[in-house]
């Protein structure tokens, strides 16, 4: 029993590590993603994101359908579904917003996930922090694209539907075939779309695919396999606020890779919701980490 604690505590010690490694290589993934759009659209290299990810993990994998029970089946095809919404709205979100705006409108569904979770007051305080940040974005005043608000809004919502799911997914599988057989779900569903609507400008431009098995490689295969791993480890809650760093992140790469400057009201509302998930980061312990130690399931 002490042991199994000791391992528990080292592994939810690890889980911050790990976040800044999937983040870091999700938004270097965008980055790279976002270049190549002068060549292909969005939906186009969402498609190829997925698919890629797919065939290389089922290829790792080699996952046993047979196996797979109707519980892990219900479970599984949620997930694909919502990994295909997630990726075509946040890849038409960057198209409209900097990466460092999109990933901060992306985050506080993982954060109102998060907060919802909680069962102390105090995180009043954290979302009002969060609600000024959007504001900040979204108010009378701001330059920013009116669609690109409302697809990253759309993608705060599948990220949140993401963190639940992929923590089911992980606790109803003892290896890789949970996220194998999701990302074949939803590759299934968006690889043809994606052919249809962007099928023409890959087969003009050849050269993106290497692009799009990179982004697939970033953006996808390591951040949804490290996810998954966390989420074995730490609770819903904590793993939404470990989120906060995100959009620190992005709008780092946006700055490296692509040149992309921030207002200093858009670098504000960066910072409130940073400072949202921070503060979130400090108050992880109580009734949530009790329930990681546990393994408790969420309901």
């Amino acid at each position: 029993m002490v042991q199994a604690a000791r391992l528990s505590r080292q592994g939810s010690a690890t889980a911050p590590a790990l976040m800044l490694v999937q983040i870091a290589s999700l938004q270097a993934g965008s980055a790279v993603a976002k270049e190549a759009y002068a060549s292909v659209g969005p939906s186009a290299l969402a498609g190829m994101r997925l698919c890629f990810s797919a065939v290389i993990l089922w290829l790792l994998v080699r996952p046993s359908l047979r196996k797979v029970t109707a519980t892990q089946w219900r479970a599984v095809i949620p997930l694909g579904l919502v990994l295909a919404a997630m990726n075509v709205a946040y890849f038409q979100a960057i198209s409209h917003l900097p990466i460092g705006v999109a990933a901060t409108v992306e985050l506080l569904g993982p954060l109102a996930l998060s907060i919802a979770l909680s069962r102390r007051l105090e995180h009043l305080v954290v979302a009002l922090l969060a609600l000024a940040g959007v504001l900040l974005l979204a108010g009378p005043g701001a330059s920013l694209s009116a669609v690109g608000l409302a697809l990253g809004g759309a993608a705060a919502l599948c990220r949140a539907g993401y963190v639940v799911l992929s923590r089911r997914v992980g606790r109803l599988f003892t290896d890789w075939t949970g996220l194998s057989l999701a990302l074949a779900c939803g590759a299934c569903v968006l690889t043809p779309v994606s052919a249809v609507t962007g099928g023409a400008a890959v087969a003009a431009h050849p050269a993106v695919l290497l692009t799009g098995l990179l982004v697939a490689l970033l953006s996808s295969l390591i951040p949804y396999a490290l996810d998954m791993t966390v989420l074995r480890r730490i609770d819903t809650r904590a793993f939404g606020v470990l989120l906060a760093l995100s959009p620190a992140v992005a709008a780092t790469a946006g700055f490296l890779l692509l040149h992309e400057q921030l207002t200093v009201r858009q670098l504000a509302a960066v910072a409130l919701v940073v400072l949202a998930g921070a503060w979130s980061v400090r108050r992880t312990g109580g009734p949530a980490a009790a329930e990681a130690r546990t393994g408790t399931p969420d309901s």
